[in-house]
């Protein structure tokens, strides 16, 4: 495994990388970097800690939305929630609770 330097919100990290992976790591680092940025930037969060946290959280929130979106191959349906709108309802609840626990450092979403 080799090892690559890269920069996220300006710090140095090595980090290892499998054989042919470097591009795809390359690729996250951007996103990583891009969104722990636009945190900071935003003046509202100032421990890099509670940035990486909710940058993490934003990341993982959209691709948990993009795993949800129906896709035109799928050929076999997806299961339908027990009460319309209860995914929305659950989302909802826990960003509620993410934003409590975060306290005065600014709302999630």
């Amino acid at each position: 495994m080799k090892q690559i330097e890269v920069q996220i919100m300006g710090q140095s990290y090595l980090l290892g990388c499998p054989e042919g992976g470097e591009p795809q790591l390359r690729e996250a680092v951007e996103r990583v970097d891009a969104a722990m940025c636009k945190i900071r930037d935003a003046g509202k969060v100032k421990a890099r800690d509670r940035i990486a946290v909710l940058a993490s959280l934003n990341l993982a929130f959209d691709l948990v939305q993009r795993e949800a979106a129906p896709t035109p191959a799928a050929s076999t349906p997806s299961p339908e929630p027990a009460e319309p709108g209860e995914d929305d309802a659950r989302a909802a609840q826990l960003v509620q609770r993410l934003d409590q626990a975060l306290a005065g450092d600014g709302h999630l979403l």
